[in-house]
C-alpha cells in the first residue's frame, strides 16, 4: 500500500515544525546554568539533579568544583582554609541535596559537571 500524497501546505507546516524543533535542540545545547558562581553548560547537568544543584551553598560548589578536578579531601580543605571535617559535612549536605547514595555518587557527578573537555 502507497501513503496518501501530502498536500502542499502540510509539507510546508512539517517542514516549518522540523526547522522550529532544530532550532530548539541547538539553543538548549548553548543554555548555561549557574550553579554558585560558575556557568554549566545545560546538557552536563542530569536532570533529575537540576533542582537540587540550585540549592547549592557556594562553599558546597567550590568543594564540589575541587572535587570534579580530582582533588582529595584534605586537598580540598588546605586550598578552602576550611578543616577535613568541613569538607566531609559539606560533601554529605551535597549527597542529600542531591539525592545521591554516596560520595561515589558524587564524586562522578562533580566531574560531570566541573572536569575541563580538553
Amino acid at each position: 500500500m502507497s501513503e496518501p500524497p501530502i498536500d502542499q501546505d502540510e509539507e510546508a507546516r512539517l517542514r516549518e515544525l522540523m526547522r522550529l524543533l532544530r532550532k530548539a535542540d541547538a539553543r538548549a545545547g548553548q543554555e548555561d546554568v549557574l550553579v554558585g558562581e560558575f556557568h554549566i553548560p545545560r546538557s552536563r547537568i542530569p536532570e533529575r539533579h537540576l533542582m537540587g544543584v540550585g540549592t547549592l551553598t557556594r562553599t558546597e560548589v567550590a568543594v564540589m568544583r575541587f572535587l570534579g578536578w580530582g582533588r582529595a579531601n584534605a586537598d580540598i580543605a588546605t586550598l578552602l582554609v576550611i578543616s577535613e571535617n568541613t569538607v566531609r559535612v559539606h560533601l554529605n549536605n551535597m549527597c542529600r541535596k542531591l539525592e545521591l547514595d554516596g560520595v561515589r555518587e558524587l564524586n562522578a557527578l562533580a566531574g560531570l559537571l566541573f572536569h575541563p573537555l580538553s
